[in-house]
């Protein structure tokens, strides 16, 4: 899988999961929760850049 690729696939479960969020009104409720996912992607990117480090 390239990098590419990959940035898309991780941009469009992205965006599903805040379509998803905001039709259930959950992302006003859990705002205080919103650093939990970005210290997930965190995460993915370096494993990420490990992976398709060239």
């Amino acid at each position: 899988m390239r990098k590419r690729t990959f940035n898309i696939i991780v941009i469009f479960l992205t965006a599903i999961a805040l379509i998803s969020l905001s039709q259930f009104d959950l992302l006003e409720k859990s705002a205080k929760f919103m650093f939990i996912p970005i210290l997930g992607f965190y995460y993915i990117g370096q494993v990420a850049e490990r992976k398709f480090k060239k």
